[in-house]
């Protein structure tokens, strides 16, 4: 990824800059009216969102000005985030992520990054199978980082999707501050259709917080560099309360009765194991009765299966809050553990 010089990128940078004048240098008159006209520089809340920026972050309006011009609103990504894989049924979300493929895939990063991944479990304390299984689930090991330039994506969703526009507005600022800080350009980094970024995924907020600079080299780079996104991995999950040594899930079985009302409580760990006992679940046996947990319910092709998330489920949780996620995650990680295909199409 094209990096600008830290010092010359105090007030923007540069570089961008100049990538923004030679893209607009070379359309001709008219289709510079036109991204003009169909552009985010006509909408009121950008104008606002600009005019915010140069105040509280000492940005120059007219450079963003010329950013923002060269940015294009994107129907692809309002398209793309009103149908989330975390929508479908578990029996057709499974499947995506737990293949044969990243499961080999998985095993060979794993090889070629295994002193990375023990420091971070010795710094942090999560284990090297779950850091394998999240940037597996996110990118496949880094060969599908996202195709849409990330102005453009939050920049869409920060001005068009009035469902979390504040979330995605605070987001683009923070993509603007990263870029600033990190010496992008950000006219030139791409990732998913939400803005996230790197071999992680990491959003902008996630990114300034939680990346480290994990090798050493004075910069933390989770667009090209899977050692800094091993760290900052296992950092994101530490902060948000990982437990070393502690268990993710156990399947269950249950007794109707109290099947809803648990489920319904949310991902967060609500219930000990003793009350869950004690209202009919059938939990393993070296689970003790003090320990939290929330019920999870998946939807099968032929019925349900049950499974209580325990603290180092919901920290995956964090990561995206969805329990298909985290269970996706998990079984993954197991797979790793095991070595062997557990049912595995």
């Amino acid at each position: 990824m094209k990096r600008t010089s830290r010092g010359n990128f105090a007030r923007y940078g540069r570089a961008a800059i100049a990538t923004v004048a030679i893209t607009l240098a070379g359309m001709p008159a008219g289709a510079i009216s036109s991204v003009r006209a169909e552009g985010f520089l006509d909408m009121p809340q950008a104008r606002a969102f600009i005019d915010e920026m140069a105040a509280r972050h000492d940005f120059r309006r007219a450079e963003l000005e010329q950013l923002f011009a060269s940015a294009k609103p994107r129907k692809s990504v309002l398209q793309a985030i009103s149908r989330p894989a975390e929508a479908k049924p578990w029996y057709a979300y499974r499947p995506i992520f737990l293949t044969l493929e990243r499961i080999e895939a998985g095993g060979r990063f794993w090889d070629v990054h295994r002193e990375a991944l023990e420091r971070a479990e010795q710094r942090y304390g999560v284990p090297p199978e779950v850091i394998v299984a999240i940037i597996g689930v996110e990118t496949r090991y880094g060969r599908n980082t996202g195709r849409y330039p990330v102005l453009d994506a939050v920049a869409t969703l920060a001005f068009q999707y009035p469902k979390r526009a504040p979330f995605f507005r605070s987001e683009l600022e923070q993509f603007l501050l990263l870029a600033r800080e990190e010496g992008l350009d950000p006219a030139a980094v791409k990732g998913s259709y939400a803005g996230a970024m790197g071999w992680p995924q990491f959003i902008a907020s996630s990114y300034r917080n939680y990346a480290v600079d994990f090798d050493g080299d004075g910069i933390r780079d989770l667009l090209s560099n899977p050692v800094d996104a091993i760290g900052s991995v296992a950092n994101y999950l530490s902060v948000h309360g990982w437990q070393p040594g502690r268990p993710v899930a156990r399947q269950v079985g249950v007794n109707g009765a109290a099947v809803a009302a648990l489920v319904k409580q949310g991902l967060k760990p609500h219930t000990t194991l003793g009350d869950m006992r004690r209202q009919g679940l059938s939990v393993p046996r070296d689970l003790t009765d003090e320990q939290l947990a929330t019920l999870i319910r998946l939807e099968n092709r032929n019925g349900e299966e049950f499974w209580v998330g325990l603290q180092n489920f919901y920290a995956i949780t964090r990561y995206n809050h969805s329990a298909l996620y985290a269970m996706a995650v998990f079984q993954l990680s197991q797979e790793f553990e095991t070595g062997e295909s557990q049912g595995i199409m």
